[in-house]
Parts: structure tokens; C-alpha cells; sequence
């Protein structure tokens, strides 16, 4: 099965910025500040497509949480599906981040290529604004972003792709209140940059 999609990433967990897993400078990261990881990650696609089904100007997120020191440290996760999208829109997107289509990117994804347990997929409008600074999926979770926090270093996260650097932020708000999750937080880190994720 062929399929691409590419576009905008943003994220934000409880790590303090500049977040521990991240690249910096070159430079590859480790643990998770607290050793108890947990956050909210978000794609705009703005160019997409799988065998004919159009996935272009639809959102994915994804609600997650691990512990560095669980054995594999496993991913429990929510996985948003854009509720714009058809059913078999929406079934394609789930199988692509799900790693049921492959891909060499997505199948490194550690919800991927770790023990996991998927709490549920839900259908959930997923906005990613144009600037690629503020997360909106319904009303269960959101991003904010303003300042940066890199402070000039070259930053890169292993999601989106080491290969592509992006911005650290301090996250303003994070935010996510959906069964079995529940979070508010502020001052911690942020990252934005953008993707391209394909079947080879």
C-alpha cells in the first residue's frame, strides 16, 4: 500500500524545557525529565494520501503517557482521528499511525515500535493553527506556544524526525481532560517543526 503525508507537528509534555529526549546541537538525548513521561502531540496535514483516499487538511493527535522505568517503557495513548474526515478517511489515518501501513519512519515511532496499550481511537476535531503554535482537538486537549527556548540551538525530536530541526518552546498552557487522562500544565517544554512520514 503507498501512502504520504507531511505538514505540521507540535507537541508538549510535562519534560522541562529543552525537553531531555530531544537532539541538541547534535547531540542525542536520554531520559524524561521526571522519569514519568506524559503529553499531547499534534500533525496538520497539509499535503496527503493513500492509495487514492485524500488525507490532505486533516489532524491527528495523540494523548500519552510512559515510565522510563516500566520494563520497555510502554505507551498508553488516546489516538484523536480528525472527525472531518470520512470513515475511510479517518480508518486510513488510524492505520498509518497505528504503524498497520508500515512505513520506515512510523515503524520507529515508539508507540509503535514499543509495548503499548491503546486506550481507544476517537474521532475528535484536531486544528492546528497556520503558525503551527496552537493544538485544539475538541475539547479534550489543547496546545499553546509563544516563547521559544532554545536559545539558538539546533533542536530536533526523533517524532517528526531527527533530520528536521524545529523550535523549543515554553509551553503556555497544556492541557488534556479525557478519560484516562488528566492534565494542566504551564512552563514546560514545547517543540514545533515539520514532518513527512511515507510507506518507503
Amino acid at each position: 500500500m503507498s501512502w504520504q503525508i507531511a505538514g505540521a507537528y507540535l507537541e508538549s509534555c510535562n519534560c522541562e524545557a529543552i525537553c531531555p529526549c530531544r537532539m541538541v546541537d547534535g547531540i542525542a538525548g536520554g531520559r524524561s525529565t521526571y522519569g514519568i513521561c506524559f503529553g499531547l502531540l499534534g500533525w496538520r496535514i497539509d499535503d496527503g494520501d493513500a492509495d487514492g483516499v485524500e488525507l490532505s487538511g486533516l489532524g491527528e493527535a495523540l494523548a500519552c503517557r510512559y515510565n522510563d522505568d516500566e520494563p520497555g517503557s510502554p505507551w498508553s495513548f488516546v489516538l484523536y482521528v480528525d472527525e472531518r474526515g470520512s470513515n475511510e478517511q479517518r480508518g486510513t489515518l488510524a492505520d498509518i499511525f497505528l504503524g498497520e501501513r508500515g512505513g520506515p519512519h512510523i515503524l520507529k515511532l515508539p508507540w509503535v515500535r514499543k509495548p503499548r496499550h491503546v486506550v481507544a481511537v476517537r474521532a475528535a476535531s484536531v486544528d492546528l493553527d497556520s503558525a503551527g503554535k496552537m493544538l485544539d482537538v475538541g475539547e479534550v486537549g489543547a496546545i499553546r506556544v509563544a516563547r521559544l527556548a532554545d536559545d539558538g540551538h539546533h533542536v530536533a525530536c526523533g517524532i517528526p524526525g531527527y533530520e528536521r530541526v524545529g523550535n523549543e518552546y515554553y509551553a503556555d498552557e497544556l492541557r488534556v481532560q479525557d478519560d484516562p487522562f488528566d492534565w494542566a500544565l504551564e512552563g514546560n517544554c514545547a517543540y514545533a517543526t515539520t514532518f513527512a512520514y511515507a510507506s518507503d
